[in-house]
């Protein structure tokens, strides 16, 4: 006869038997072993310290259930009622009906949860700009003394191709399953995604970092321009409002800019264009719910896609010219341009993948202020570290150009009245 079968025949011939109404309280003890599945819903589990003393514990019964005590003796079964706030005698065996509170072994309280993730974001936003700052001067320094956009923009990708690589090979994230479709859909987000980063290379190659980031402030108003075109949403009054200091910004910064030149000007714009259009595109295009992918696999995906498509390109245009053959006739400290590109490159890795981190964490909105701060700081370092004359009014146009950006962010979060 099995334990569980001698403790029920005990307990249902024993006439001095009492239920009690009052629950016993939990124990903190740590269990020593597993706990032993008796029935489907029953388990016996050893207290720690108790070796003779198992733990007999209703899982899906009432948490209103009396506390049974049911001992050995030598001569023969006896039950009694649980004794109040004695220990057990740690002869025989005793087997204790008890309920287990929702409270036991919870997690953490949600203000320890929520100063952590507080903690988190905040690492992650210092990170954003930090990877930012670095690769925009890193970058601004190769690109003046090596004059070829395509290549660096090459190099770039199949650093973060590299990269995405090891995390997948090591499971650092994993491997995503890509089918036919998604690589369909995604091929014309890798297209303007490399496009994109060409511009802003292009643009950075031309011009101070300063006023190319002045430039790039005009992506709010492409996103509305493109989504009415191709979307069919249409902006209040008050997204419209917002956008006129950002144009006008942006005018008054280019008429009084001293590193002023059409080629970078457009190139700013052009990366303009073309990031905008990715983010209308991943609407327009958006693959089916059940097939979508995280933001992190998208980009490492896109990141692979747009090395595979400029490499060819980047040939064509510019030739092979980041060998060490080529650089050393050039009269180059190779050394220094290999070593500025690749920190360059895994800035422009990192500063992404981060964003992409935030943006799983944060609202869009949160996510576009951010981006609009982080603006600002690279604009003002990179001042600070090249030394660009900036006039008064230069200084205002940027100035108002970055008010109208985050005018624009606060707008966009305001919802229309329902009726």
């Amino acid at each position: 006869m099995s334990l569980e079968e001698i403790c029920s025949t005990a307990i249902a011939f024993s006439p001095a038997i009492s239920l009690s109404t009052k629950p016993r309280k939990p124990t903190t003890s740590l269990y020593r072993f597993n706990p032993i599945s008796l029935t489907p819903s029953k388990q016996l589990c050893f207290k720690n310290g108790w070796d003779s003393v198992p733990t007999l514990v209703p899982t899906c019964s009432s948490s209103k259930v009396g506390s049974i005590s049911c001992s050995l003796r030598p001569n023969g079964w006896i039950s009694s009622p649980a004794p109040g706030n004695q220990e057990p005698e740690l002869e025989g065996v005793m087997v204790w009906a008890t309920s287990v509170p929702e409270s036991l072994g919870a997690a953490e309280s949600p203000k320890s949860k929520s100063a952590k993730d507080t903690l988190v974001l905040g690492i992650l936003f210092g990170l954003w700009y930090l990877f930012n700052i670095y690769f925009n001067i890193y970058n601004k320094q190769v690109l003046k003394v090596f004059p070829y956009p395509v290549t660096v923009t090459l190099v770039q990708f199949a650093v973060g191709t590299v990269l995405v690589m090891i995390m997948w090979t090591f499971n650092l994230y994993k491997r995503p399953k890509i089918s036919g479709a998604q690589l369909a859909a995604i091929l014309p987000l890798a297209l303007v995604h490399t496009l994109g980063n060409l511009f802003t290379n292009m643009s950075l190659g031309k011009v101070a970092v300063s006023f190319t980031h002045t430039i790039k402030a005009m992506e709010p108003f492409f996103s509305v321009v493109l989504s009415a075109m191709f979307l069919g949403e249409f902006p209040s009054i008050w997204v419209v409002s917002s956008l006129l200091p950002i144009v006008g910004g942006v005018g008054l910064a280019s008429m009084t800019e001293a590193s002023f030149n059409w080629a970078g000007f457009w190139s700013a714009m052009a990366s303009n264009l073309t990031n905008q259009s990715r983010n209308v595109l991943s609407k327009k295009f958006m693959v089916k719910k059940e097939e979508s992918l995280d933001n992190i696999t998208l980009f490492s995906i896109i990141t692979i896609m747009s090395f595979i498509l400029l490499a060819p390109a980047a040939i064509f245009m510019e030739g092979v010219k980041f060998t060490p053959t080529y650089l050393q006739s050039t009269g180059l400290n190779i050394r220094q341009l290999y070593t500025r590109s690749l920190l360059a490159a895994l800035c422009f890795h990192a500063y992404q993948q981060v964003s992409y981190m935030i943006l799983q964490r944060v609202s869009p909105v949160t996510h576009s202020v951010g981006n609009c701060v982080k603006r600002v700081v690279v604009i003002v370092t990179s001042v600070l570290f090249f030394r660009t004359t900036v006039t008064s009014i230069n200084a205002l146009g940027t100035g108002i150009a970055l008010a109208g950006v985050f005018l624009y962010s606060r707008v966009k979060s305001i919802k229309p009245k329902t009726a």
